[in-house]
């Protein structure tokens, strides 16, 4: 006990040197500390200049390593999403389920700054699970290294190219880093992102950032969302019903929704919520896209997020490692975890689409076919009274369950 509390003091002190007097901390009765990240916080004149993450942290009292059965690994949420590789080893699922490739073409992490330790804290994530270590490279979207942000984007960048790894090892992995926060130097870095995915071959980039609904975005999402081969995904924020975030809410971009994992005393996944903190709700500037057209009486005239949703409550979070700051092991929640662990879900499906378009229409699709929809997809119902049998603004059609039969 006194050496966990002696742990304990030395992160806290940590912490409150990374960590602004403005963000919220909490310790639990089990010692630990859960916080939102300065760079989680929209400020009211971020709106259409500056994103944020979606990422809210919860450090153990040993954050020397992961946090057991507290925390979700790459194998337990293979176990609840199926998917599984010989290359994440520790799920025993039939082999009908599996997908062999462990990924195709390039996955592409879309952030801002810099994390130094990136490379580093892929090989420690990797090693840790079993994982083998994916051909992974840390690209500068304006070819000069961007300024660090520890603690918050750069832990963000962890995240991100930890869950793609976790899905799609096989897969060419970019971590492309902005300039800054701004919406301007995301959506460069976002362009350089779509270009390096498409001559891999086509994949997927995911975008764990956002940022509250603004005038032109409209052009914007036809400027930096458009490159032929890719499939975009978004975090849709962790505001809860009725706060939606570009880029999530753009047609051309499958939204990332937030949900919350159940498992009974022997570990053993039991169910699925929504998450309240997951956000959902309609566009109030995006028209409704054709692909929802078949869920017109719940949305409306415009287009209504999440689409579809993976785990993002802290409090079921998945491990994750960042050196930079001089911490170590996290579990991690937000939907900043369901944007690149839905992303990677489909790369690893081995069926890469040429838009993201291409791969709603499929969802939407399969959703409009009641056999293939209880067949791939777990409809979630509980969480939130706006939680309905069916497609809602709690979690979209629901969580992938058998992604590979597509």
């Amino acid at each position: 006990m006194r050496r966990s509390m002696a742990l304990l003091t030395i992160v806290l002190a940590a912490l409150i040197l990374v960590v602004t007097a403005s963000t919220p901390v909490a310790m639990a009765q089990d010692n630990t500390i859960t916080y939102v990240p300065a760079s989680s916080i929209e400020h009211p004149e971020d709106i259409g200049v500056r994103a944020h993450t979606n990422i809210i942290v919860k450090i153990h009292p040993d954050n020397t390593s992961p946090c057991g059965s507290k925390c979700e690994t790459p194998a337990s949420m293979a176990c609840v999403y199926r998917v599984v590789s010989p290359l994440v080893p520790g799920c025993p699922i039939t082999t009908t389920t599996t997908n062999p490739s462990g990924g195709v073409g390039a996955i592409a992490l879309v952030d801002a700054y810099d994390n130094p330790d990136a490379v580093a804290d892929m090989t420690a994530y990797t090693s840790q699970f079993g994982i083998p270590a994916p051909t992974f490279s840390v690209v500068f979207a304006t070819g000069t290294r961007p300024p660090n942000n520890p603690g918050g984007w750069s832990l963000e960048e962890a995240l991100d190219i930890e869950m793609a790894a976790a899905t799609a090892p096989k897969a060419q992995i970019f971590l492309v880093e902005a300039a800054s926060n701004s919406f301007a130097d995301l959506y460069q870095a976002e362009q350089v992102a779509g270009n390096m995915v498409a001559a891999a071959g086509g994949g997927v980039v995911s975008n764990s950032w956002g940022g509250g609904e603004y005038t032109g975005q409209q052009k914007d999402e036809k400027t930096y969302f458009s490159t032929p081969g890719v499939v975009y995904f978004a975090s849709t924020g962790d505001s809860g019903i009725n706060v939606v975030s570009v880029p999530s809410t753009f047609a051309a971009v499958v939204a990332a929704g937030g949900t919350h994992i159940s498992r009974n005393s022997s570990g053993n996944f039991v169910g699925e919520s929504w998450w309240s903190g997951g956000g959902g709700g309609s566009s109030a500037i995006e028209a409704r896209p054709s692909y929802q057209n078949g869920i017109s009486s719940i949305v409306g005239s415009n287009r209504g997020v999440p689409d579809l949703s993976a785990d993002a409550d802290p409090n079921t979070g998945a491990a994750m490692y960042d050196a930079d700051g001089g911490f170590f092991w996290f579990q991690v929640g937000g939907t900043s975890v369901a944007s690149p662990y839905l992303a990677g879900t489909v790369n690893a499906a081995g069926k890469l689409r040429k838009s993201s378009f291409a791969e709603l229409g499929a969802i939407y699709s399969e959703y409009a076919n009641a056999t293939e929809y209880k067949a791939w997809y777990r409809d979630i119902t509980t969480g939130g009274s706006e939680c309905k049998v069916g497609w809602d603004f709690c979690t979209g059609v629901g969580s992938p369950v058998h992604y590979f039969g597509k």
